[in-house]
C-alpha cells in the first residue's frame, strides 16, 4: 500500500544544531551528524519504512532560513519522484513573503506553504498570515502549519486551535488548512475545527502510532477517515517508528489506504 509523508525535513547542519530543538534530542537520544546528511541517507529512512513519497519542508524564522526553499528545492531534484517541496517565508515581511511563495511555487513546484507559529510567537490569526492566505488560496495550494503543545523549547499558546484556527477558517473559507502535530492536549478542539469545516485536516506527524490519543483514533476509524493525514516529522521520527504498530489501530483497508496516501494525494494534488 503506498504511503506518502506529509510533515518531512531533510535537514541542514543550522536545522540540526539549533538550540530550539535541544529538547527533542533529550527525548530521542539523538546524535547531531557532523556535517551535511546526504539525501541518499533521508531517502534510505524513506525505503526503511516503505515511504514511496515525503514532502519536504523549508524553515523559515525571525533570524532567518533554517533551511531555505533553494535547499529544499536541491534536495527534491536529486529525487523528485521520491520528494516535493513545501514553501516557507518570512512572516515579518508580508508583501517579499507572498512573493516569494509565488516564486516557490510558480517557478520551484512546491505544493504548498507551511508557517510554523511558535517560531515566529504569533497565531496563525494574526494579521500578518492573511496576505499569505489570500495567496495560497490563489494559487490552489494549502497552508499548513502546527497544532498543539511546542516540544522546542518555545511557548504552546499559538497551538491551541481554537479559537486561533477557527478564526482563520472562517475568514478563508476557500483556504485549505493543514494542521500537523495532532493538537495534543487540545486534540477534541482539533477534531472538532476539522469536522465543522469541509477544508480543514489534520496531519499525524510527531507522533508514533501508538501514541495517537484515543479521540484520534476513534474519528480516524469513523467519519474522520477522509480527514487525516499521515506524517512523521523526520528526522525527529523516522517513517519506521512513526508507523510501528499500525495494524494494532484496527483499520479497515479503504481508511488504511486514505490516512497513508489517498488523502495527501488529494489534498496536495502531488
Amino acid at each position: 500500500m503506498p504511503i506518502i509523508d506529509v510533515w518531512a525535513q531533510h535537514p541542514t547542519p543550522r536545522f540540526l544544531r539549533h538550540e530550539m530543538l535541544d529538547s527533542l534530542r533529550r527525548w530521542l537520544g539523538e546524535e547531531i551528524p557532523a556535517g551535511e546528511v546526504p539525501v541518499s541517507a533521508t531517502l534510505a529512512v524513506l525505503d526503511a519504512g516503505g515511504v514511496d513519497r515525503a514532502l519536504l519542508s523549508a524553515w523559515h524564522g525571525p533570524e532567518g532560513a533554517l533551511v531555505s526553499n533553494d535547499e529544499v528545492a536541491a534536495f527534491v531534484a536529486e529525487a523528485p519522484e521520491r520528494l516535493g517541496g513545501v514553501a516557507s517565508v518570512d512572516l515579518g515581511k508580508p508583501m517579499a513573503a507572498v512573493r516569494e511563495l509565488r516564486r516557490a511555487v510558480r517557478e520551484l513546484g512546491f505544493v504548498a506553504l507551511r508557517v510554523v507559529p511558535w517560531l515566529w510567537g504569533l497565531p496563525p490569526n494574526d494579521r500578518r498570515y492573511y496576505p499569505l492566505y489570500a495567496e495560497c488560496v490563489e494559487l490552489g495550494i494549502p497552508f499548513c502549519t502546527q497544532v498543539g503543545h511546542t516540544g522546542p523549547l518555545r511557548a504552546s499558546e499559538t497551538g491551541r486551535p481554537i479559537p486561533y484556527l477557527d478564526e482563520v477558517a472562517l475568514d478563508f473559507p476557500e483556504l485549505t488548512i493543514v494542521a500537523g502535530h495532532i493538537g495534543y492536549p487540545w486534540t477534541t478542539e482539533m477534531i472538532a475545527l476539522a469536522t465543522k469545516y469541509p477544508n480543514v485536516y489534520i496531519d499525524t506527524s510527531a507522533y508514533t502510532v501508538r501514541r495517537y490519543p484515543a479521540e484520534l483514533v476513534s474519528y480516524l476509524r469513523a467519519h474522520g477517515r477522509r480527514k487525516v493525514l499521515f506524517g512523521t516529522n523526520y528526522p525527529m521520527l523516522t517513517p519506521e517508528r512513526a508507523l510501528a504498530g499500525l495494524d494494532d489501530l484496527g483499520l479497515d483497508e479503504e481508511t488504511t489506504e486514505l490516512f497513508l496516501a489517498g488523502n495527501a494525494r488529494r489534498v496536495f494534488g502531488d
